[in-house]
Order: C-alpha cells, then sequence, then structure tokens
C-alpha cells in the first residue's frame, strides 16, 4: 500500500476541506500514478471531487463511520478492519491513500511508500500529515530536481517505510 500527497513546508495539507495549492505538474503526476489503480479515502475527500463523484479510471474506496452513506461507483467501508479485508482482493503495490487527513494519518504505518510531492511554502491549513522527515521508519530514497507551477517550488520525493505495520 503507498500514499500520495502534497505538503506544505510545515507539512500543511488542507484547509476547509480544500488543498493548498495549484499545482498542474503535481495534479498530473496524481492522475498518472493512481489511474488504472484502487484510490482509499474518506467520505470528505470523496465529497470534495466536481459533484462529489468517484475518480474515473480507478477502483474507489471510502471508509466512513457512516454506515448509511452509499455512492455509485465506489466501495464503502466503515471500518480499518473492513478496508483490510477489502484490500485483501487487490495487489497491495496498487493501492494508494489519497487523504484526507484523518485517513492519511491512520494508515500511513500500514503503507510501504509514500510519494510526497513537497512544497517550498507554507499557506493556512487546518490538515496536517505526519511528518515523515522526523520518522525513523521512514526513509528519504528519492527527490527530484526543483519544479516550479504558478510561481511556487516543489519537488516530488518518495520515501519508504523501512517497518510497515503488516494487517
Amino acid at each position: 500500500m503507498k500514499l500520495i500527497v502534497a505538503v506544505a513546508s510545515d507539512w500543511g495539507i488542507g484547509f476547509d476541506g480544500d488543498l493548498l495549492f495549484d499545482l498542474p505538474d503535481d495534479m498530473a503526476f496524481f492522475r498518472n500514478t493512481t489511474k488504472n489503480k484502487i484510490v482509499v479515502m474518506g467520505r470528505p475527500t470523496l465529497l470534495s471531487f466536481p459533484g462529489g463523484n468517484p475518480l474515473k479510471n480507478r477502483t474507489n474506496i471510502v471508509l466512513t463511520r457512516d454506515e448509511k452513506f452509499k455512492k455509485e461507483g465506489c466501495i464503502i467501508c466503515n471500518s480499518t478492519d473492513e478496508l483490510f479485508e477489502e484490500l485483501k482482493k487487490y495487489d497491495s503495490d496498487d493501492v494508494f491513500i489519497i487523504g484526507g487527513g484523518k485517513i492519511y494519518n491512520e494508515l500511513y504505518p500500514y503503507c510501504e511508500e509514500a510519494y510526497i510531492t513537497k512544497v517550498n511554502a507554507t499557506a493556512k491549513a487546518d490538515t496536517y500529515l505526519h511528518n515523515f522527515d522526523d520518522d525513523a521508519n521512514w526513509k528519504l530514497v528519492f527527490k527530484s530536481e526543483k519544479h516550479i507551477n504558478n510561481g511556487i517550488e516543489f519537488t516530488f520525493n518518495t520515501y519508504k517505510n523501512m517497518r510497515p505495520i503488516q494487517k
């Protein structure tokens, strides 16, 4: 299982349900990396998409405690146990955690890799990701050259979890 996210310098990832930065290159990286894969998200993340619709060309799994929640085109799991049972049906290399904050921070210990776009800026945030640079279990194994979109510098980074929790 993998995680994919863009973070500010202070590891902020969102404010009021929205992303912090408009980075077309990062969005293209997200689309290309997750296309034809399995994406796992919380209900608020799903509802933040245009029309609250699932992402095209992906298997969309929504983790929510709301047992009445249903959405066409989505597999709904109401607990992490139910989620892990569902994920047994797929190659773990094809599974991507895509948000939001609660889902990222609950599931990152189970991930083997994290694709983190690090933005060289901060923005007002109310949602933060665990700081992988301060976690001895996670090692930075790749850092791209600098990219710039809309005047904002960022790099694509890959972290490897040296001790993922097995489920």
